[in-house]
């Protein structure tokens, strides 16, 4: 335990973070001990990771010399960023290249960042397929986060750069779970016809996460794309069916009606959906799930994720 390496989490009280940080409490054995880091010690998030044995440490991603501070003596760091909390691509990036710099003056030996595609390498800005967002972006919380890559990249720092996918918590997190519609009848609502979308737990990005730590050299310098199953809107209706024992439909409109839909980020997740349908092929191939299962066996599927989560949506 003395020799343990530690691995500093940021965003430890959240849905990825924590899951990172119960990977490695669950793994007294591992080799490795955890630094959670959290602007908010006192929160009862943080109070249950420390009593679980977690080192809870205070650092805020928008102050860079802190974030040095809280990376100090660690091994590796897991560095994420909620884009939902400020939705400024401009912050984002700023948070990154602070976690970036931090980490090359901490001396760190291993740095993770958890990021996405920038849509704009795919679809340009003067694609009028979809409409511009922001003036610079067309998936702004995509874009800021590829685009931020580089920090990494350029840090000289070993780094993963830890692709996800949609979390399946997005049903509760996000109220997107089965709508009850003008025709009475249950559906949920994705403008991606019959494409696939690659989803996951959010909890086994954090076991994929400690997996990576855990092979050494083997992901350093690297690209690890992850998902637990891909799936087109009907197949997770037929799903949902089943497991509530209520009919669940599949409402698949087009991505100009779900950017027009009454809620924040309507068009950007309009943009989204329409990106990762246009570019199946690459999205998927990317994101393997056999790949992401010998990373973590205990890798959930949709099924097992909803069944484990019943309780949690209102259907």
């Amino acid at each position: 335990m003395e020799n343990d390496k530690i691995i500093a989490v940021v965003g430890a009280t959240g849905a990825q973070g924590g899951g990172l940080v119960r990977a490695i409490l669950n793994d007294p054995k591992g080799g490795f001990k955890v630094r959670a880091i959290t602007r908010n010690p006192s929160s009862d998030k943080a109070q249950k990771l420390k009593d679980m044995g977690a080192e809870v440490v205070k650092a805020d991603i928008d102050d860079k010399q802190s974030v040095i501070k809280a990376f100090e003596g660690a091994y590796g760091a897991y560095c994420m960023t909620n884009f939902w909390e400020h939705l400024s691509p401009e912050k984002e990036m700023q948070q990154a290249k602070n976690m970036a710099e931090a980490g090359k003056e901490a001396g760190l030996q291993h740095i993770m960042w958890s990021t996405l595609e920038d849509t704009r390498k795919w679809i340009p800005l003067d694609d009028d397929r979809m409409p511009t967002l922001m003036e610079k972006y067309k998936v702004p919380h995509f874009d800021a986060k590829g685009e931020a890559d580089e920090y990494f990249v350029e840090s000289k720092v070993p780094y993963t750069l830890l692709f996800t996918s949609f979390y399946w918590d997005n049903f509760i997190i996000f109220g997107i779970g089965p709508k009850e519609g003008e025709d009475g009848e249950l559906a949920i609502t994705f403008p991606m016809n019959n494409k696939q979308l690659p989803g996951i737990a959010a909890e086994d990005i954090g076991k994929c996460a400690y997996a990576i730590f855990k092979a050494g050299d083997t992901y350093k310098n690297k690209i690890v794309a992850i998902a637990g199953e891909h799936l087109t809107c009907k197949e997770m209706a037929d799903i949902f069916s089943e497991v509530y024992g209520k009919k669940v439909k599949c409402n698949a409109v087009e991505p100009d009606v779900y950017r027009s839909f009454d809620f924040p980020g309507a068009e950007e997740f309009g943009n989204m959906f329409q990106f990762k349908a246009e570019e199946e092929e690459y999205f998927c191939t990317i994101r393997d799930i056999n790949a992401t299962r010998k990373l973590n066996p205990e890798l959930l599927n949709f099924r097992q994720w909803l069944e484990k989560n019943k309780d949690k949506l209102e259907v």
